[in-house]
């Protein structure tokens, strides 16, 4: 772990503020101004403090007035309390003096304390995206799996060619359309149509074998959303895939090798994908 002292303000700022707008800085990659202000500006929820968190959160707005309105939480260290916005997370001291910049893990037992928030904070960015999504799988799968996944990419398209594999695992596929080229690209507009289409499943398992799903259109599709979730999440590449738990994988997994990873616990493996 790193201690840094405060200043120098700019790395401060960089973890908290500008981290988490970055990716929605380029206007044709983007969704609209309005929605791209939603995933910096929002504060954390209301809810009852410490006095002792309190405290902290009064050192902060003295010191970063920036930071003072980001999450707190205690941790199991005396006087180090966990700092977050979104998929950014550090640690600062009671007096507001020192960021940690780090991974906090419980050597006694394994425990990964701050990528357990992470997995929070991804199910948190989740919840309202995935709920319009194109599912495949049983409604009694043992597991869902939520998958980023672009039309025209390869291993995306591989991952689909064995969708039935996964199936057959007891795993449910839950897709996220994310055209990885953003916005006015043939890979959106493919996204869109298979969305919009009265049959989704069938279009877009055609468009990922390579058939043309037009560029038939919709007022309410989510893929602006979907776009935004993905950036949120820091998404590298597609297909990239949130676990139940809120672990991400990164890249094309085959069915029994997910399935492993499934009913691994995460929480006991250092080397679980971040």
């Amino acid at each position: 772990m790193r201690f840094l002292l405060v200043p120098p303000l700019l790395l401060l700022s960089g973890l908290f503020v500008t981290a988490c707008g970055a990716s929605e800085s380029t206007a044709e990659n983007a969704p609209d101004a309005a929605a791209a202000s939603e995933s910096t500006s929002s504060a954390p929820a209301a809810r009852e403090e410490s006095a002792e968190l309190q405290a902290v959160r009064e050192k902060l707005a003295e010191r970063i007035p920036d930071l003072a309105s980001s999450e707190l939480r205690s941790t199991p260290l005396d006087g180090i309390y966990e700092l977050s916005r979104g998929m950014a997370v550090g640690y600062v001291t009671a007096d507001g003096r020192y960021l940690i910049e780090g991974d906090l893990v419980d050597m006694a037992t394994g425990r990964q304390i701050t990528e357990e928030r992470r997995r929070e904070a991804r199910l948190e960015v989740l919840e309202d995206a995935a709920e319009r999504s194109i599912r495949f799988g049983p409604d009694d799968a043992d597991h869902v799996v939520t998958v980023f996944t672009d039309i025209d990419c390869g291993y995306c398209r591989k991952l689909h060619d064995e969708i039935d594999q996964y199936n057959d695992r007891g795993i449910a596929i839950r897709y996220l359309l994310y055209p990885r080229s953003g916005q006015n690209s043939a890979s959106y507009r493919k996204a869109v149509a298979s969305w919009c289409s009265d049959d989704r499943h069938k279009t877009l398992t055609e468009a990922k074998q390579g058939v043309d799903p037009g560029s038939k259109s919709c007022a309410d599709h989510p893929v602006d959303a979907h776009l935004l979730a993905g950036r949120k999440l820091g998404l590298r590449g597609t297909p990239m895939l949130v676990l139940p738990s809120g672990e991400v994988v990164q890249g094309y997994v085959p069915a029994e090798r997910l399935l492993s990873r499934l009913e691994t616990d995460p929480a006991q493996d250092p080397l679980a994908t971040r």
